[in-house]
C-alpha cells in the first residue's frame, strides 16, 4: 500500500464527525482494506449459500427416522463437538498461522458438505453416518469461528473494529433469515442432496479469500515477556495496564492471567497446558470477565426463544403445531439485528465501547420484559426487533473489546472462550426458560385441581379441557401474567438486575474507553520481505494487516 493511500485510509478511519447522511447508515470503511474486503464478501455468499445445512440436517434425520429425538440427539453432539473445537482451536491459534487454521478448517466443513450430498446421493438412511458428519461439522465449524474471530484484528486497525463486527453480525444475522427461507424454496425443487452441494460449493469462495489473506504466523517470543509478566503479578484488574507507559502487555492485566498469558501459553507447552493457561489469563483480568459475564447474563436470562411456539400458541392464539405468529417471533429477533447493522454508523464511532455494552445488555432485558407483558402481537413483535437492534451494539463492542484489549499471543484462546459462552448460552438459555414454564404448567394444574375439587370429577374430560383451555388464554390475553409471560418477564428482570450488578461490582465496564484514533499518522513503509514484527508477517501488496501492538489498540481508564 502506498503512503498516499494508507493516509487515506487512515484519515477515513479517524475522522471525528461524520461527514455526510451516508455515514450514519452502514459504516463500509473496514471495507476499504482489500484482505478483510475478500473475507467478507466472501462471509456474503457463504451466510446465504452456505448455511442451507441448517434445514437440511433435521429435515433428512426426521425423514429417515420419523423421530425428533434424533433432531435433537444431533443438535447435541453438533455442540458438544463445536464446543471442543473451539476451545482446542483457541490454543492452536495462538501457536501456528492463523492463515493454515482457517484455510484447513473451511476445507475440512466443504469437505463434510461433500460428503453429506454424497450420501444423500447414494440413498444413505444411516443415522450413525450423519452423526459422525454432523460430529465433523461442528469441529470445523468451531474452528472457523475462533480462529476467524483472533484474525480479524490481525487484518483490521483498532478504531475500525466496531463496524468491521457489525459488517459481520449483518451478514450473520441476514444470512439466518434469508439462507433457511430459501432452503425451504429449493428443497422440493432440487431435493435435500443438492442443497448440501450447495453449501460446499459456497464455501470455496472463502477458500479462495482465506488463501489469499497474507501469512499470520504467530508473535515470536518477545525479550523480557516472562519477566514482565511476573513483574505484574501481584497486579489487579484493568488498572495494571497502565504503567511504565504502555510497555506492559496483555499479559500483565492481572496476576494469574499475566502469568499464564506468557508463561503457560508458550509454543512448547502442551496443548492441555495452553487451554489451562487461557481460562486463566481470561479470570484473571476483569474487564473480559466483566464482559463475558454480561453478554452470558443477558443470553441465558434473556433468550426466550424456547418459550415461542406456547406463547404463539397461548396469548397469541396460534395454532397448536405452528403457524404464522410463531414464525414472526423467531424472525423479529434477527430482523432488528440487521435493521441495526444497516445503521451502524450511529454507533461504531463511539469511544465508550464498556458503557455501550452494559446499556445494550440491560436494554435488551428492558426488550425482554416487554415481550412478557405484550398483550398483543405486533408488541411483542416490535419488542423483539428493538432488542435485536441493542443485541447488534452489544455484540460489535463485547467482540471488539476483547479482540482489542487481549495481547495477541493469547488472543486465540481468548476468542475460543468467547465462542463457548456465545454458542452454549443460548443452549442453556432453552433449557432454563423451558423447565421453568413446564414447572409452571405443572404448578397450574395441580393449582386448579385442588380448588375444584369434586366438581371437577363431574366434568368430562373434553368439557374440562375446553375450560381450562379458555380460561388460561382469556387470562393471557387480558394481562394476567402465568407460564411463557410469567418465565420471560422473570428472565428479562434478572438479566437488567445481573448486568446492573456486574457494573458495579466491577467498575473497569463502565470506564473502559477505546483510544482515540491518530489523527497524522506518519506514512507507513512498505513491509520487506525480511520484516517480522510481534503481530504481522509480511503482506502483499494492497493488504492491510495492522501491525499495532496490542497496548497501543486497548484503552485507557478514564
Amino acid at each position: 500500500m502506498s503512503a498516499t493511500t494508507a493516509r487515506q485510509h487512515r484519515s477515513a478511519a479517524c475522522s471525528p464527525r461524520p461527514a455526510s447522511v451516508r455515514a450514519f447508515t452502514v459504516d463500509w470503511r473496514p471495507l476499504a482494506i482489500p484482505a478483510f474486503r475478500r473475507m467478507w464478501a466472501a462471509s456474503v455468499i457463504c451466510a446465504v449459500g452456505g448455511s442451507f445445512s441448517v434445514v437440511a440436517v433435521p429435515t433428512q434425520l426426521f425423514t429417515v427416522t420419523g423421530s425428533s429425538g434424533a433432531v435433537g440427539a444431533a443438535a447435541g453432539v453438533s455442540f458438544a463437538a463445536l464446543i471442543a473445537a473451539a476451545v482446542w482451536s483457541g490454543a492452536r491459534a495462538d501457536v501456528m498461522d492463523r492463515r493454515t487454521m482457517l484455510l484447513a478448517a473451511d476445507l475440512g466443513l466443504a469437505l463434510t458438505y461433500a460428503a453429506l450430498w454424497l450420501q444423500a446421493v447414494l440413498g444413505g438412511r444411516s443415522v450413525p453416518v450423519l452423526l459422525v458428519a454432523v460430529a465433523f461439522q461442528g469441529l470445523t465449524y468451531g474452528t472457523v469461528l475462533t480462529t476467524t474471530g483472533s484474525t480479524v484484528p490481525r487484518l483490521v486497525p483498532a478504531e475500525l473494529l466496531p463496524a468491521a463486527n457489525s459488517l459481520s453480525s449483518l451478514v450473520r444475522y441476514g444470512g439466518s433469515v434469508l439462507g433457511p427461507m430459501l432452503a425451504g424454496v429449493l428443497v422440493p425443487v432440487v431435493g435435500l442432496g443438492t442443497l448440501y452441494l450447495f453449501d460446499a460449493v459456497a464455501l470455496l469462495a472463502v477458500v479462495w479469500a482465506v488463501a489469499t489473506l497474507p501469512p499470520l504466523p504467530p508473535p515470536p517470543p518477545a525479550a523480557g515477556r516472562q519477566d514482565a509478566a511476573n513483574a505484574a503479578g501481584t497486579s489487579s484488574g484493568v488498572g495494571g495496564m497502565a504503567g511504565a507507559g504502555g510497555m506492559t502487555n496483555a499479559v500483565g492485566t492481572a496476576g494469574a492471567g499475566g502469568t499464564a498469558g506468557a508463561g503457560g501459553g508458550g509454543r512448547g507447552s502442551s496443548a492441555a497446558g495452553r487451554m489451562l493457561a487461557g481460562f486463566r489469563y481470561l479470570a484473571g483480568d476483569r474487564l473480559l470477565v466483566a464482559v463475558l459475564a454480561v453478554d452470558l447474563a443477558a443470553m441465558v436470562f434473556g433468550m426466550p426463544s424456547a418459550l415461542f411456539p406456547e406463547l404463539a400458541r397461548d396469548v397469541f392464539g396460534g395454532t397448536a403445531g405452528g403457524g404464522p405468529e410463531t414464525g414472526l417471533l423467531y424472525a423479529a429477533y434477527p430482523a432488528g439485528v440487521v435493521v441495526a447493522g444497516l445503521l451502524s454508523g450511529t454507533f461504531t464511532r463511539a469511544r465508550r465501547h464498556g458503557a455501550l455494552v452494559a446499556g445494550a445488555a440491560a436494554a435488551w432485558g428492558i426488550a425482554v420484559v416487554l415481550v412478557g407483558l405484550a398483550a398483543e402481537l405486533w408488541i411483542a413483535l416490535a419488542a423483539l426487533a428493538l432488542g435485536g437492534a441493542v443485541n447488534c451494539v452489544l455484540s460489535a463492542f463485547r467482540t471488539t473489546i476483547t479482540q482489542a484489549h487481549t495481547d495477541d499471543a493469547v488472543r486465540g484462546r481468548v476468542q475460543g472462550a468467547l465462542t463457548v459462552v456465545l454458542v452454549g448460552g443460548p443452549q442453556i438459555a432453552n433449557l432454563l426458560h423451558a423447565s421453568a414454564s413446564a414447572h409452571l404448567h405443572d404448578l397450574t394444574g395441580a393449582h386448579l385441581h385442588d380448588l375444584t375439587g369434586a366438581h371437577l370429577h363431574d366434568l368430562t374430560g373434553a368439557h374440562l379441557h375446553d375450560l381450562t383451555g379458555a380460561h388460561l388464554h382469556d387470562a393471557a390475553a387480558g394481562g394476567v401474567l402465568y407460564g411463557p409471560r410469567l418465565v420471560i418477564c422473570a428472565g428479562g428482570l434478572l438479566t437488567v438486575v445481573t448486568v446492573a450488578a456486574i457494573t458495579w461490582a466491577i467498575p473497569d465496564l463502565r470506564r473502559y474507553i477505546a483510544p482515540a484514533p491518530a489523527t497524522a499518522p506518519a506514512p507507513e513503509p512498505e513491509p520487506g520481505p525480511e520484516s517480522v514484527v510481534a503481530r504481522t508477517s509480511p503482506v502483499p501488496s494492497g493488504d492491510r494487516v495492522s501491525s499495532a501492538p496490542a497496548s497501543r489498540a486497548r484503552a485507557g481508564l478514564r
